[in-house]
């Protein structure tokens, strides 16, 4: 899952705090170029990573910090980035949900860098400070499955629903670990579940296609693929969705 780069008023306020935020209207010019250069760095992250630079040396502190560590994200130097968000989660003064929000975003990083195991400390730590939060287990899950750890990825995911019922990706990713596990009437269970909760899911459509190709109803895979490419047409979900489609047609299967 990918976490959410632009933090709440509370967030900013801890990036903020500081000699450089003595004031009202210094507060309200900080906020507008912490937003700014988040933004930049998602466009531009090489100018982002300037301008995060020239404002930190100016007395940015932790929001430039933050800014520095997402555009180097995006410069896909993904190891460097989640050495700084894990960094920023130790600096900057504020409540354990924040710091979890942080350390999330270094997962992604871990993540992104072929580094599942690294995640998982990470999110571990994340989890430890803000238990309550469904995505940090989702995201842990995601992790221990990158490693092929995937009976502790469906306590994971079992916990995200137990916190929120209704998430169809935690029903999807579950059912893809059951899979795994060779139990895929459990995973054609949660699969519907998904599916119930939302129709036109591309991941969830993309995983029953493959439970369906186990069982030998070609047809009904290939239905759940084509569908995939329909609603979800230039995502990740349809290149696996087409790949999936011509192994069919070579008859060796996929996923």
């Amino acid at each position: 899952m990918l976490r959410s780069w632009i933090m709440g008023f509370a967030g900013l306020a801890c990036l903020m705090a500081g000699p450089a935020a003595a004031d009202e209207e210094t507060d309200r010019q900080a906020a507008r170029r912490y937003v700014a250069c988040m933004a930049l760095a998602e466009t531009a992250p090489g100018e982002a990573f300037d301008e995060a630079i020239a404002w930190r040396d100016l007395g940015g502190g932790d929001a430039a910090s933050h800014c520095q560590a997402k555009a180097l994200f995006y410069l896909q130097q993904y190891g460097e980035a989640a050495r700084r968000f894990e960094a920023l989660a130790q600096s900057v003064k504020s409540g354990p949900k924040f710091k979890a929000e942080l350390l999330a975003q270094a997962a992604q990083g871990w993540m992104q860098d072929n580094n599942p195991e690294r995640a998982d400390d990470v999110l571990t730590a994340a989890v430890g400070l803000n238990p309550e939060d469904p995505e940090l287990w989702i995201d842990r899950g995601l992790a221990r499955a990158g490693f092929r750890s995937y009976r502790p990825a469906v306590a994971d995911f079992t916990r995200a629903l137990e916190l929120d019922p209704d998430l169809t990706e935690a029903y999807t990713f579950r059912a893809a670990a059951h899979r795994y596990l060779e139990e895929p009437d459990t995973a054609a269970a949660d699969i519907d579940r998904a599916l119930t909760l939302d129709s036109l899911n591309p991941d969830a459509l993309l995983e029953r296609g493959i439970l369906r190709r186990l069982k030998g109803d070609a047809a009904g895979a290939r239905a759940d693929w084509l569908k995939v490419i329909e609603v979800a047409p230039g995502t990740a979900a349809a290149t696996n969705a087409q790949g999936n489609l011509q192994a069919l047609d070579l008859g060796n299967g996929n996923g």
